[in-house]
């Protein structure tokens, strides 16, 4: 089983997809992005940190709670709505680049995407 933590867009959140039901939708399916696990347990959901990209900071914080729960993380999903933001609302945030700093500081995958709905 794959423990997913998912970073949200902290501005549009809410706003393209109420309380992230359609990632988790996607994630009970085996949908979009999360297609390619075995099982997909979510173990955690936390905002880009907001504006101006904040997500490496925040990611670190999310990442050392879980060190200290004991919680594994064995791959970041960076949503959909920081996808739409990026495309939609002019969010100037490089996903690809925020996806390469990722995977090299924790070692794990890290997927642009998360449904398609």
């Amino acid at each position: 089983m794959a423990n997913i933590l998912i970073v949200t867009c902290a501005k549009i959140r809410d706003i393209n997809c109420m309380a992230c039901l359609k990632c988790f939708k996607a994630a009970g399916l085996k949908e979009g992005e999360f297609a390619k696990y075995d099982a997909v347990n979510i173990v955690g959901l936390s905002d880009c940190g907001d504006c101006p990209g904040l997500v490496m900071p925040k990611v670190n914080l999310v990442m050392e709670m879980a060190d200290y729960l004991e919680q594994d993380i064995d791959a970041i999903h960076l949503g959909t709505c920081m996808v739409r933001a990026v495309k939609t609302s002019a969010c100037p945030i490089d996903l690809e680049k925020v996806q390469q700093m990722l995977s090299s500081k924790y070692g794990v995958p890290v997927v642009i995407g998360t449904h398609n709905y």
